[in-house]
């Protein structure tokens, strides 16, 4: 659903700038959903977060160009290299007089400033995130805790079944509400849908998921740490969301695979879909009954 105006302050909109899992594709049979791995741009208004830096920030860094924000959050659902790969490419980080704060909810409090500094340097890449124009500052937390920013927005935060943990996140502005859920075994931990988790997305009106396997495929992949459309509908529907955003997609699956997970979704789910990168998501500021 593309953005059919400007947004006003009040208004809720998510980008999609890389929507893969695992590793990026290329190619003919990708060109329509797109073959760039995890990264979401959020705007509560005009207030940018960006979660995860897998190779589509790169993109979201060549449209932001010379009007990128001098502060960014940027919040990292783990660490896995599809989600943080493209961290040193994003061009506000190339960028001096830019500030990234990194938000790292999956390490007992540990924020992500050593781990990306062992990846992020010789012998593995040649320039270590110190030494890049832009500021990096380090933020850790615990997932489950309610994120306050300096302008007073906050952001909640839950932890994710995923080998080394994962954190979803949720929007609530203007009276909508928008989660993340990426990188999510849903079988691990007893009755679906998990309590936490219902709890966390009750009544959003879009929630992005994992949808890296179909229901064949994770019969042969449980416990490797993702999940399925399915799983995601009964999420949505337990927990009265309005819309699921298929994410994450398995890398192997073609445009006519994705097209037919779509047909399925939107049946089960009206109005779901699968992400497509540069997709746009408007939701227009809730009316309040006077």
């Amino acid at each position: 659903m593309a953005m059919d105006k400007k947004p006003t302050e009040s208004d809720l909109s998510v980008r999609f700038w890389g929507v893969r899992g695992s590793h990026p594709v290329s190619g003919p049979d990708v060109c329509t959903f797109g073959g760039h791995t995890a990264c979401v741009e959020v705007r509560c208004g005009e207030r940018l977060f960006v979660i995860d830096a897998g190779t589509g920030i790169t993109r979201l860094g060549q449209t932001l160009g010379a009007d990128a924000p001098a502060h960014i959050d940027l919040l990292l659902s783990h660490l896995h290299l599809d989600h943080v790969i493209g961290l040193p490419f994003f061009r506000p980080a190339l960028m001096k007089g830019t500030t990234l704060r990194l938000h790292c909810g999956n390490l007992g409090g540990e924020s992500a400033e050593a781990a990306l500094n062992r990846l992020f340097a010789p012998p593995l890449f040649p320039v270590t995130l110190a030494q890049l124009p832009a500021t990096i500052e380090h933020v850790g937390f615990h997932a489950g805790e309610t994120l306050t920013f300096d302008d007073g927005l906050r952001v909640r935060t839950c932890p994710l079944q995923h080998p080394s943990g994962a954190t979803a996140y949720r929007f609530d502005h203007g009276g909508r509400a928008v989660c993340y859920v990426s990188d999510i075994e849903h079988d691990e931990l007893g009755p679906w849908p998990h309590e936490e988790l219902l709890a966390f997305v009750r009544n959003a009106d879009l929630v992005i998921y994992d949808a890296m396997y179909t229901e064949a495929e994770y019969c042969r992949c449980r416990g490797w740490g993702h999940s399925t459309c399915d799983a995601g509908v009964a999420l949505c529907r337990a927990a009265g969301v309005g819309r699921l955003a298929a994410f994450h997609v398995h890398p192997w699956h073609t445009d006519a695979d994705l097209a037919d997970m779509e047909r399925r979704l939107a049946a089960m789910l009206p109005g779901s879909f699968v992400a497509r990168e540069g997709q746009e998501v408007h939701l227009a500021a809730a009316r309040v009954a006077a």
